[in-house]
């Protein structure tokens, strides 16, 4: 498998199309990765060779690309961007394909997005694997409303704020649809409260680099949960932590460990 974008299909959940691929060896153990804000299957799991590593190690590699993002459609309404229903895209992709359950693996909103599934269908995850998002999935990651105004900026040279030039630049980068993206992040950063994430049952891992000021600690986060390890990213922040080689290892042996139990 190399790092180019493989087929994307559509189907429609809630009124929305959503784009997904499915890779790999359809007899393997499937896995469904859940993108970040802004991003896309393509940008968080293809070109940091996600899909390559897993497909390799013998798993069907599914992802979908989040309602507001890649090829999905993308509404300019903020009440359809909560946790909840992004995740029930995920649980229906997964009907869709006819797949019971599967692991998991969601990056910072992904991660989110994954542990709400976990509390809305625990019956179709297997295992879950957080990366970027650690207790600020619980504490929340500090102030993202000027990430909004951000995005529907004029241009980045009117951006002031550090957080929000980062994900303007980013947005631009990757030619995504800035109003979308500001419903989006407006109502996609609904918290769990200590007690919902005590009630993940599912095995997890949760990775987050050590430069990274956005995620919050991981250490804090599996603290909570009854089945969770934390794992440290050395020496890297939100942007860099996602393709990481140390990462990819230790994602590798825990799926495999789950998969001997």
């Amino acid at each position: 498998m190399d790092l180019n974008p493989p087929q994307f299909s559509r189907f429609v959940h809630d009124g929305l199309e959503i784009a997904f691929f499915d890779e790999g060896d359809r007899s393997g153990d499937p896995i469904l990765l859940i993108h970040g804000f802004g991003s896309s299957a393509n940008v968080n799991w293809v070109f940091p060779g996600w899909v390559k590593a897993l497909g390799e190690a013998g798993y069907r590699v599914i992802a979908l690309d989040n309602r507001g993002h890649g090829a999905s459609s993308k509404p300019y309404d903020p009440s359809l961007y909560h946790p909840p229903q992004m995740a029930g895209d995920a649980a229906a992709l997964l009907s869709h394909l006819g797949i019971g359950d599967a692991h998991v693996m969601g990056y910072s909103m992904g991660a989110r997005i994954s542990a709400f599934l976990a509390l809305g269908h625990p019956h179709r995850v297997r295992s879950l694997i957080f990366g970027g998002l650690g207790i600020g999935m619980v504490r929340g990651v500090g102030d993202w409303d000027s990430i909004a105004g951000a995005l529907l900026a004029p241009s980045l040279e009117d951006v002031t704020h550090e957080r929000g030039r980062m994900f303007r630049a980013f947005a631009d980068q990757t030619k995504s649809d800035r109003q979308a993206l500001a419903a989006c992040i407006s109502t996609s950063r609904d918290l769990l409260s200590v007690e919902d994430v005590g009630r993940i049952e599912a095995p997890v891992l949760i990775g987050v680099g050590t430069k990274d000021d956005i995620a919050g600690s991981a250490q804090e986060l599996a603290a909570l949960m009854p089945h969770a390890t934390a794992l440290d990213i050395p020496g890297r922040d939100h942007m860099l932590a996602v393709g990481d080689r140390v990462f990819k290892k230790a994602v590798l042996e825990f799926l495999a460990e789950v998969g001997r139990r």
